[in-house]
Order: structure tokens, then sequence, then C-alpha cells
């Protein structure tokens, strides 16, 4: 006969707390992961087996701990965890089950037979945590318990998924910085009472936390080094994060002592050669993509063809993470888990191999999109390069360190001029090809292009001190080595330094030299159509406003024929100019809205910002002085991430002036101050926005509006009264 079982005591029992099976009591505070519980209370109730699936340390058992208990009211007969890290045996699976329901069962039948039976009409959740190393046995116990107890859910919690019919994977991240700075602040009380977030300590510990991936086990380790560091001192020795990050609590789980054996656990149950592509994973930076990781890291220990399967065992284990974005899938590795891939890599002697061929490839990819720059796929080229920087950034320093291969990160750092220049990495791009001109090399086409390119940043930059040493250079050695090429750059960036320094007849001089260049050389271009805007600022700031507008119309056919924007957003502003230079302000702002659009589209910081400093004249003009001193505020606080603000040029400056002399004229000078202060508020992405919805119909409902700043009923800006030019039209303003 057999024996009763005795029934799962509830986790409140006063006789239950050690039994096992209980869920832990939590011995610190639950900190963060609000959006992560309501998602997995979701998915439990639509779904009869979740698995929490995340790196080794990321919080997987404390996210399914806490849910359960959370939501231990909606099952009638409780909540019960198995904890399975410590089980080796796969036989001995079904009995460590048995224990966490609490059965007793004396007879003879398997104890699966005795899991079935007690499951079979009861409403409970079963936790199974750390089931990875068992993880065929486990997936086939919990199919037969699911199939044979209708009411049973699952919530599991390890690396990998069980991969059953039905199952739901709910990969969890890493902690928010918000949650990370709080989670290190909570835990950091325990060892330092005293330990507060100050002005003073805060950004060191929000950059420690970012260094530490989020990971709460990194910063739970982080946190008790406090004891005898200070924070400053913990980043500083992050370098050698395993050696550092040792001595967690005792009451923590084995493979939680140190974050090497966290990390190590999850390389243990990993095959060969999923070891070997971790390993050689590690020399990215950033995200990647499949078919850089197929180039790079295949050979014949680990075939091209079989990369893809590896990858996804790597993806399946948590080791990779994988992100969807606008450009296609992209995967990543944790910082943590790749220089644990690191040191492996470093152990086959091997890094300094994979090393160049990312190099080589990254070389190839910045090829490719300087060429794709001048195309219709020009904003798709402008996210990739965004998305592959911290790559780009590699490939340029492994070059740098390479004996002999200078050369290779100077074209590289030329070939992404467009990056620096077209999508608002100026300092950036001054960093680097200061950094790479450093190396003595020879004076090839690398490094000529790297010298007109930097000087072209200079000048952006308001640096003619800067412009004129490299362009001098570039020109004197291209003509020294009889490089055509790098001799029109030059002469063209030259024009361009001359343009924003105000020298019209030399800037109109050798802009026309450049074009002839480029005519003779056959090149087109997006710098080139530049260079003709370049040509018709000039002509225009002279007072031809038609050759001005002539020019630009040509390049905005061009751009139309070959799908380019960037250069595209740069001639609608010098109509825009001619349009308001002409009495035309509706026009004008009419094609400034179209160039803002295309420039922000491209994080372009300096295309953005001047055609703010023209839509603030064209809103003063129209009537509403204080919203012009928004916008020219607005533009006061871009312009410190580009450069010298209007190049310190007079031409460039003469709508700013003119600008200001109405809305201060209207205002007052206390309210045009209050005007710009409130400008100065607002981050670019809300200043554009405010811009481009601004206008005589839509301005009242422009976003974050100074109220009170309006003109009283009936009371308008007038433009200055216009006078007829020498030219038979009207007065620039």
């Amino acid at each position: 006969m057999r024996r009763p079982q005795r029934s799962v005591p509830s986790p409140h029992d006063p006789n239950g707390p050690t039994a096992p099976g209980i869920l832990p009591a939590e011995l610190n505070r639950f900190v963060g992961r609000e959006n992560e519980l309501v998602r997995l209370a979701q998915l439990l109730e639509e779904s009869r087996l979740v698995t929490v699936v995340g790196v080794g340390g990321v919080g997987k058992t404390r996210c399914a701990a806490r849910i359960a208990a959370l939501l231990e009211k909606r099952y009638c007969d409780g909540v019960r965890m198995a904890e399975l890290s410590a089980v080796h045996d796969p036989e001995l699976l079904e009995h460590a089950l048995v224990d966490a329901l609490g059965l007793t069962d004396h007879t003879g039948r398997p104890p699966r037979t005795a899991l079935v039976e007690h499951l079979a009409d009861r409403r409970l959740l079963l936790v199974i945590d750390g089931f990875e190393h068992l993880a065929d046995a486990c997936a086939g116990l919990v199919r037969e318990l699911l199939r044979r107890a209708p009411h049973l859910r699952v919530l599991a919690a390890g690396r990998l998924p069980l991969e059953l019919d039905g199952e739901v994977t709910f990969p969890l991240p890493p902690m928010t910085d918000e949650d990370a700075m709080l989670l290190f602040a909570e835990r950091a009380v325990a060892v330092r009472p005293d330990f507060r977030l100050t002005d003073e300590n805060r950004s060191t510990t929000r950059e420690l936390c970012r260094r530490l991936d989020g990971i709460p086990l990194a910063l739970e380790l982080a946190a008790g080094r406090l004891r005898a560091l200070s924070t400053a001192q913990v980043l500083q020795r992050l370098d050698d994060r395993f050696r550092l990050l040792t001595g967690s609590s005792r009451s923590a789980p084995a493979r939680h002592q140190t974050l090497r054996t966290a990390i190590g656990w999850s390389h243990e149950l990993c095959a060969p050669e999923q070891r070997l592509l971790w390993a050689r994973l590690s020399v990215f930076a950033g995200q990647f993509d499949l078919e850089a990781v197929e180039y790079i890291c295949s050979g014949t220990d680990l075939p091209a063809e079989s990369v893809l399967d590896v990858l996804s065992g790597l993806l399946a284990q948590s080791v990779v993470l994988r992100e969807d974005s606008a450009h296609g899938t992209r995967y990543r590795m944790l910082d943590t888990v790749r220089e644990y891939g690191a040191e492996w890599l470093a152990a086959t002697d091997d890094t300094d191999r994979l090393r160049r061929r990312h190099r080589d490839w990254f070389l190839g990819l910045a090829t490719w999109c300087e060429l794709d720059w001048f195309s219709p796929r020009q904003r798709e080229v402008a996210a990739r390069a965004e998305s592959e920087l911290p790559n780009l950034r590699r490939a340029m320093e492994c070059s740098l360190e390479s004996p002999g291969e200078a050369h290779l990160a100077q074209y590289l750092a030329g070939a992404l001029w467009f990056l620096w220049v077209g999508c608002g990495r100026l300092s950036e791009g001054r960093h680097w090809l200061d950094h790479v001109l450093e190396e003595d090399t020879p004076y090839d086409s690398s490094r000529l292009k790297a010298l007109w390119v930097l000087g072209y940043v200079a000048v952006l930059q308001g640096d003619p001190v800067g412009a004129v040493s490299a362009l001098q250079e570039c020109r004197d050695e291209a003509e020294r080595a009889g490089d055509p090429t790098a001799l029109a750059y030059a002469v063209h960036r030259t024009g361009c330094l001359a343009l924003v320094t105000d020298d019209m007849a030399r800037a109109q001089e050798l802009l026309d030299e450049a074009l002839r260049r480029y005519r003779e050389l056959g090149e087109l271009n997006s710098n080139v159509l530049m260079a003709q805007i370049e040509l018709a600022m000039t002509i225009g700031f002279q007072g031809d406003l038609d050759g001005a507008a002539a020019i630009c119309e040509e390049v905005r056919e061009i751009c139309e024929d070959h799908g380019e924007r960037w250069a595209l957003s740069y001639a609608l502003y010098v109509l825009a100019f001619a349009a308001l230079q002409r009495g035309r302000p509706e026009r004008a702002r009419e094609l400034l809205g179209q160039s803002l659009a295309i420039s922000h589209t491209f994080h372009d910081l300096l295309g953005s910002v001047l055609t703010l400093e023209l839509l603030a004249l064209i809103t003063a003009v129209e009537g509403d002085p204080a919203e012009a001193a928004v916008l020219q505020g607005a533009a006061d606080r871009i312009w410190p991430s580009v450069g010298l603000p209007l190049f310190g040029s007079a031409h460039y400056g003469q709508p700013r002036v003119r600008c200001e002399e109405l809305a201060r004229r209207e205002l007052g000078d206390d309210r045009y101050e209050a005007g710009l202060r409130a400008g100065g508020q607002l981050d670019p992405d809300t200043a554009v926005a405010r811009a481009l919805a601004s206008g005589p119909a839509g301005r009242r409902e422009a976003p974050g509006r100074l109220p009170g700043t309006l003109p009283g009923p009936g009371k308008t800006l007038r433009p200055a009264t216009s006078r007829t030019s020498g030219r038979g039209g009207p007065e620039r303003w």
C-alpha cells in the first residue's frame, strides 16, 4: 500500500523555511528591474514555460526568485524552487526535483512517476535554476511534466534555453545605468555605511558601472572592494577586473564567488569550437555582423560554413547577444565576456594574427563606405560607419601599434573623412588625423590624403593655423610626388580656408582652380559638389546672388541624379540665403527646413547650426523676435561642439548680427538675453524640432516655447526698409 504523500508546504509555513524547494529569503534589498519583472509576469500569464537566459552574474536567479515570490498568490498550490547547479549526475535530476517539491515516497516507484502523479492536478509554479550542465536531461523531464500536469507552469533560469515546444525565452539584459548605480550604492553602504552618491563621485560611479556592463555580480563585487579602495581606485584597477573582483559573500553560490568563476562556468559548458570562436570574437569592439565573423574568425579549424552554427550556440548560451538594428542583425559581447575570451586568445598565441585580420576587414569596409557615400545609400553608409566606429578605432590602433603599418592607419583616417565631416565627428576626426600623422611615413597617397582631410577638419573647426600647416605640406609634397589628386584636394581646401576667413577674391581663385583640376581628373563626388557650393557662397557673399543660385541649382540636379543628400543640404542653404536676400523669407524658410532635416539626419552639427542661425534671422524678419532669440541661443549651445562660432567670419556672421539688431530693438536687452538663455537650455534634437515646427503658421505650437515672450496683440516686427542696391536687387540684410 502506497504511503500518503505530504502536501507542498506554503512558503510562509513556519516549519518550511529550511525545507528544500522553499524560495530563498532575500538577505539584502532587491534593486531595480521593474520593467523586466513586469514583462516576466506577462509571459508567465501567457505561457507555461518561460526561460530566463543571460550571461553569468547578470541576475537570472535573483530575478526568477523575485518574480516567483511576487506571483505566489496566483498559484493555489504554491511556488517551489529547484536549485540544480550542485547536481552533476543527470540520474539524480529527478531526485532533486522530488526534494524540491517536498515529496516523501518510500515505494519502489521511479521518482519521475512520483513527480508526475504529484503534479498531475496541482496549480503550481516550479522554478528551476542552474540547469545548464544538465540541459538535455532537464529538457526531457520538463517536457513530460508539462504534458502530464496541465496546470503546472515552469520558470527556468539558465545560460541557455531548454529548446522545448511552447517555451518562451526571456533574455535578461544587464542593468540600466540608473539601476546599476542604485545597486552599487546600495551594496556599497553595506561595507561603508558613510557611502553616498554625490556630485563628486557620481560621474566616476556611472563610468564604473558602465565598464562593468551593468552586471549585478560584478557591481556587487566591486562594491565589496570599497572596504579598502575609493570608487576612483576601483575604476583605475578595472583593466585587471578578474583579479580585482573577487571576494563574494560566503552565502553566494560557488559559481558566483568570483567574476572569473562566473564567466568560466559558461566557458566550461561550451563545446571546443564554441570556445575557439569565443576567443576569436574578442578582437571585435562593440557590435559586429555575421559576414565579419565569417571572414575574421574562420580557418582550417573553424570553416566559414560552420561559423553560423557555432555562433548560434554562443547566442543560445548568452555568451553573445543579438541586437536588431535598422541596418540588419548585429551581435555583441559584454566587455567582461570579451576580456575573458581575450585571455584565452592570448593563451593560444593567436592575438596578433586575429587583430590583423580584423584590421584588414575594416580597412575594406571603410573603402567601401567612402565610395558608397556618393550614392542613394548615403544614409545607410552613415549608419553603418557609426555602428562600426568602435571597430574602426580598433583597426587604427592596430595599425599604429604594428611596426611598418602606420600608413594603413593614415589611409583609414583619411578614408573616413565623410564620418568626421558629414556625420558630426570633427573633434574625433581631428584627434585621429593628428595622431596618425605623428608617425614618420613616406609621402604616399595615404599620408597626403590624411593631410588634406586634416586641413579640411581644421578649416571647419575655425583653426586657420592648423589648416594652413596641413594643406601647405600636402600641396608641396603632392607637387613633388606628382600626385594630381592630392594636389586638387589641397587647392580646394585652401580655397575653403580663404572663404571662411573672408578673403573672397583668393577663395574664388582657388576654388575655380580646384574645380578645373577635378574636371581634368574626371573626379565627381561629394567633395567636388562641396567645392561648387563653396564657390557659390564666395560669389554670393560678393553680391552675385544669381550666379550663386545658378551654381547651386546645378548641384541640386546632380544630387538628385546620384541620390546625394549631404551636399544637397548645403546647396539648399545657399539657395535659402539667396531667397532671403531677394526679399522672399517664406521661400527661404522652406529651403532651410529641407536643409535642416537632412543635416540633422546625418548628425552634421555644422550644417545644422548654420541653418539655425539663418532661420533665426528669418524668424526675426517675419515678426517674432522672441523666437529668433531662442533659436540664436540654441545655436550658441551647439557651436562649442563644432569649433569657432561662425568661423569668426564677418560674412557668415552677418545674419547673426542683423538678427540680434532686429530682436534687441523690439525686445530690449533683458528679454533678448532671456530668449538666448532659454535657447541655450535646448538640446540639439529639441532645438531642431522647434526650428522645423516654427514659422508664421506653426510657431505657437513649437515645443518648449518660453512663455510670455511673444509680441503683444497687433505688434509685429517689420524687416528693415529695402533699399535697392547698385546691382538692381534688394540690399542684403
